[in-house]
């Protein structure tokens, strides 16, 4: 049984960075997709950054650039490196796991493809 837990959040100003973390426990197993999500108050949960068990990653092309999600050596941790903050980036942030490998075309098509996910950290950026 795989579970997640975010952390990193806070409130900054525009133009500056947050570094978020995902622990994971349980085994992912040897075929598998992690995500990063987000969701806007009134706006859907969007998907933002993805990877998969090959280490192929995917950006939204909203924070393409900007962001990098990225996996420690020992697999029990994921990241999202946010940089260059906009206000449109204020959200609550999500990590997701799944035991399913994703060609990283298809990683962000559908939140439903993602059977755990964390409790959420709330990231606000300031103007």
């Amino acid at each position: 049984q795989v579970q997640l837990a975010e952390s990193g959040g806070g409130s900054v100003q525009s133009g500056g960075s947050l570094k978020l973390s995902c622990v994971i426990s349980g085994n992912l197993g040897e075929r598998y997709s992690l995500a990063w999500f987000r969701q806007a108050p009134g706006k859907e949960r969007e998907g933002i950054a993805g990877l998969n068990n090959r280490g192929d990653t995917t950006y939204a092309q909203s924070v393409k650039g900007r962001f990098t999600i990225s996996q420690d050596g020992a697999k029990n941790t994921m990241y999202l490196q946010m940089t260059s903050l906009k206000p449109e980036d204020t959200a609550m942030y999500y990590c997701a796991s799944t035991p399913t490998y994703f060609h990283p075309d298809y990683i962000l098509f559908s939140e439903k493809n993602f059977p755990t996910w964390g409790q959420g950290t709330q990231v606000s950026v300031s103007s």
